[in-house]
């Protein structure tokens, strides 16, 4: 498996174009992503009740069709709760996408982030739509162009290419996505996209992506918040020219492993990237009778307010962690609980056989000084573990989302 910074146009037959159309003030507010070949798609959306209108669009084209060759990404205006008018407005939008690549409307999708409940201004977002799609080209620097477009109150860009081999044929698979507030697990207010050029059927694209969803942005969390707005979605052209993945083999295996490697590094980049964030926090939980009882727990911990404000603090203040177990409703013995910090610096075990250890107060600082801290817990009860990603909560974060439409 070989890694490099490339952007999404890296797998053949794939374009893109990032500019800044108006939406926002002064930074690109419009990225554009165009498949040579229409490529199969696979697609998560959030669990949130309230969804966007481009989201529900989506959704609604992706069960008539799915295959697609171009997606249009507005950040600055979310086009969510704005009624019947804002789904008039994706539709649009889509419409112009589509007849400015020469495509059939149900061959392109539209997805926005940004602002809750404003109304789209159609006129600046079909004319950038027209301006960016002469644009499109498969240079770094256009695929570059296009993940800085999607970003919001993103501090950098987040983008990587794999590059594996299919019994002898190389295949790249790429991924760019936003993210840094309103994260949490099951989707948050994330966009993703990820483009290859591997040939592969349809299940078996399905099944690769959707199970490691689960594993990566489902087990992330900034501040407890699930949007409107997300969307994660994988396109396959099949330029590769490699032997078809029509099943379960070692082929599938090695495709399966490149897709988990880029959806957990982009999740771990939103999480690094979270609103005000000082410290990047993962926790694994072993030792569990149910991977889903050791979700929960993991959930449970990273979502705790005051968990979060003790790492920002540099308190290693474990009591917080064992009583947000505690609270989770998942049964376990806190007799059988041990509760470790570990990181570069080292490892310090603070709580194990139902009471605290006399540990160094200045090592475990020491620790917690550190931006990325490793916490481990225990529960010694069962095989199964989940690892989760997440972050303090500082008086950063307070005052972006205080100020988030100003």
């Amino acid at each position: 498996m070989k890694i490099t910074k490339e952007g999404i146009t890296a797998p053949k037959g794939y374009k893109a174009a990032g500019e800044h159309i108006g939406i926002k003030r002064i930074k690109k507010d419009l990225g554009i992503i165009y498949s040579e070949k229409p490529a199969i798609c696979s697609a998560v959306f959030t669990k949130n009740i309230v969804k966007a209108a481009p989201l529900v669009l989506a959704q609604k084209v992706l069960k008539e069709n799915r295959y697609i060759s171009a997606i249009a990404v507005n950040s600055g205006n979310a086009n969510a709760c704005t009624g019947e008018q804002g789904y008039r407005d994706a539709v649009e939008t889509s419409k112009i996408l589509a007849e400015s690549l020469n495509l059939k409307e149900n061959e392109v999708l539209v997805s926005s982030t940004g602002v809750i409940g404003k109304l789209l201004d159609t006129k600046i977002l079909t004319e950038g739509i027209k301006l960016v799609s002469k644009k499109l080209s498969s240079s770094q620097d256009s695929a570059r162009d296009c993940a800085e477009a999607i970003m919001t109150t993103d501090t950098f860009v987040k983008q990587i290419t794999v590059e594996i081999e299919i019994s002898g044929t190389p295949v790249k698979i790429s991924g760019i996505a936003k993210g840094s507030g309103m994260i949490h697990p099951n989707m948050a207010t994330m966009l993703g996209f990820l483009t290859t050029d591997v040939l592969i059927t349809q299940e078996m694209l399905d099944k690769a992506f959707k199970s490691r969803i689960d594993e990566s942005f489902n087990m992330i969390t900034v501040d407890g918040e699930t949007s409107t707005n997300d969307t994660c979605l994988i396109l396959a052209n099949g330029m590769a020219g490699n032997k078809l993945i029509e099943k379960e083999d070692e082929n599938y295996e090695e495709f399966e492993r490149a897709v988990d490697y880029i959806v957990k590094f982009l999740a771990k980049q939103i999480v690094k990237d979270g609103e005000g964030a000082t410290k990047f926090l993962e926790v694994k939980v072993k030792g569990a009778i149910t991977r889903e009882k050791a979700k929960i727990l993991c959930k449970a911990v990273l979502n705790s307010q005051l968990v979060k404000t003790a790492f920002f603090g540099k308190d290693a203040n474990w009591g917080r962690i064992l009583s947000a177990m505690g609270a989770s409703g998942v049964e376990f013995n806190p007799e059988k609980v041990k509760i470790s910090f570990r990181n570069k610096i080292g490892e310090i075990d603070l709580f194990e056989e139902g009471k605290p250890n006399n540990f160094d107060e200045e090592f475990a600082l020491k620790i917690l000084e550190e931006r990325e801290i490793q916490i481990s817990i225990e529960l010694q009860e069962g095989e199964e573990e989940i690892i989760g990603w997440g972050c303090d909560l500082s008086y950063e974060y307070v005052k972006i989302n205080a100020e988030y439409r100003t």
